[in-house]
């Protein structure tokens, strides 16, 4: 039973790492405004989570290695009696119900009730008797049990990370039973060792189960800062998790606040100005994520510094762009531009100028950027040879959905305006052709071609960071002024928290 307590509280150790508390973290008067990144778990998430993982508990149980249990106590005409529980293992483990409550500005109660379990072994015993004499016996042993579990965890704030304290922890026995071979041995022996035994057997498992409890609760804490901080860095891009604020748990839900920095080599960020309040996020979703209008932009900043913003097309997906309709025109300005040459002798190379600018807004995220475009050929026995050169700004909304586990992107509305205009066609750039085409083609094909590529790829980065194991239901993207919400329901993937937990045993 050591163990029983410290699995069981994998059933809420998930759910303890979303909320992060302040005990001994310094916070400013104003703490909301450096906060760049909100979660928000309702109850019943937490709910979700106390029945999922029931298979968690019964696997910790079944691979738990057991301490030996030893004892001794003098006895009238036997003398001093000693003995050794060894090779205890768990059988026909149970839990007839668990509760969750989070008491306001208080803790997390979980209440296990009923947790009914066999324990096997072998009972080593010997006494000396007041006459010098002396005997050793081994027997098999089972103890019926059933216990109740209260804890109690509070959340406290260490170097701007979480720490928990779970050590007010309550065991109640309703029954500890000994029974020796199938209950084959003598009368006398069975009520010797079943008293004092079982005596001794509550105190350790009281002592043990509490402490083994608070100690998973902050292997489980750094399990999961662990997973979150790796969800949110790619390479030499990451975001900085860090406590901004004081938590919030209340009755229906617990709350985190975390400052999002973005840190990118000597790329300095700083955030003082967030719009964020409680008030913003509902209680009828299950998982809510909040993140601010300056996070977005300082990715899409050190995405920009870290040269992601380029994007080549050659061969089938270049001539899809430029052939993207069978008219006279299309067909002219194609010939001025390639000159004949084939569009596998071809490439075009897509990259931004500058650091892309972007605005949340109710009708989706906007995003204006520099962008510069050149296509070269490369005629079989020729030099290379630059045939189109343009610098453009466009100014592009996009709505974000989430569904079927990719992420999707749909463009709306957008604006080009050209800033820079090369073409060995049309030095002197007065003919309209080549213009008017690629006025068509970028904003028809070319700005949906490029977010074709982003899709994959970010699902991909997001999918290698675990999101894929989650079954998410119904999430919703919701773009407000200067801030985002994903608001969803979920399903917890069990084999996560089974996997680590088997690793930790």
């Amino acid at each position: 039973m050591l163990w029983a307590g410290r699995m069981r509280l994998g059933t809420f150790g998930i759910l303890l790492m979303l909320v992060h508390a302040s005990a001994a973290c310094e916070f400013g008067p104003f703490p909301y405004s450096v906060t760049g990144i909100v979660c928000r778990m309702t109850k019943p998430a937490a709910l979700l989570l106390n029945q999922e993982t029931a298979q968690v508990i019964q696997a910790a149980f079944r691979n738990a290695k057991f301490p030996n249990i030893t004892g001794e106590r003098s006895m009238r005409l036997l003398g001093k009696v000693a003995y050794r529980l060894t090779n205890i293992q768990v059988n026909d483990l149970s839990i007839e119900q668990s509760e969750v409550e989070l008491k306001e500005n208080d803790a997390i109660h979980i209440t296990i009730k009923n947790v009914t379990a066999v324990f096997k072994g072998t009972l080593t015993y010997g006494y000396a008797g007041a006459w010098f004499l002396q005997l050793f016996h081994s027997v098999d042993f089972e103890i019926e049990s059933s216990i109740d579990l209260q804890i109690n965890i509070k959340l406290t704030c260490q170097k701007d990370q979480v720490a928990t304290d779970a050590s007010d922890c309550y065991l109640t026995f309703h029954k500890l039973t000994l029974h020796l071979q199938g209950d084959k041995e003598p009368g006398w022996l069975k009520q010797l060792f079943t008293d004092f035994i079982s005596f001794t057997l509550k105190l350790v498992l009281k002592s043990e189960v509490c402490n083994e409890i608070n100690f998973l609760a902050q292997v489980l804490a750094n399990f999961v800062l662990d997973l979150a901080a790796n969800f949110v860095q790619d390479k030499d891009i990451s975001v900085d998790i860090s406590l901004a604020s004081v938590p919030l748990i209340k009755a229906n839900y617990l709350e985190s606040h975390h400052k999002g920095l973005v840190l990118y080599k000597n790329y300095s960020d700083v955030f003082s100005d967030s719009v964020f309040s409680p008030s913003l996020l509902t209680e009828s979703r299950m998982l809510y994520f909040w993140l601010s209008e300056h996070i977005l932009n300082s990715l899409a900043s050190a995405a920009f510094l870290d040269k992601r913003l380029v994007l080549t097309i050659r061969g089938e997906k270049l001539q899809a762009l430029f052939e993207m309709e069978d008219t006279e025109a299309q067909r002219k300005a194609v010939q001025m531009i390639f000159q004949g040459t084939s569009y596998n002798d071809s490439v075009a190379k897509v990259w931004s100028l500058a650091h892309p600018q972007i605005s949340l807004q109710p009708e989706g995220t906007v995003v204006k950027s520099l962008v510069a475009v050149e296509v070269s050929i490369f005629p079989p026995g020729e030099e290379p040879l630059m045939v189109l050169y343009m610098e453009k700004e466009i100014t592009v909304t996009i709505q974000a959905a989430y569904a079927e586990k990719k992420l999707i992107l749909l463009p709306l509305n957008s604006r080009i305006e050209f800033k820079v205009f090369k073409c060995t066609a049309d030095p002197s750039g007065n003919d309209p052709t080549v213009r008017n085409f690629l006025q068509t083609m970028i904003s028809v094909v070319g700005i949906p071609e490029v977010i074709s590529r982003i899709e994959p790829a970010l699902t991909s980065l997001m999918n290698s960071k675990g999101l894929h194991l989650f079954e998410i239901r119904n999430p919703e993207i919701i773009t407000k002024k200067g801030y985002i919400i994903v608001q969803l329901d979920f399903s917890f993937p069990k084999h996560l928290l089974l996997d680590f937990l088997e690793n930790r045993l």
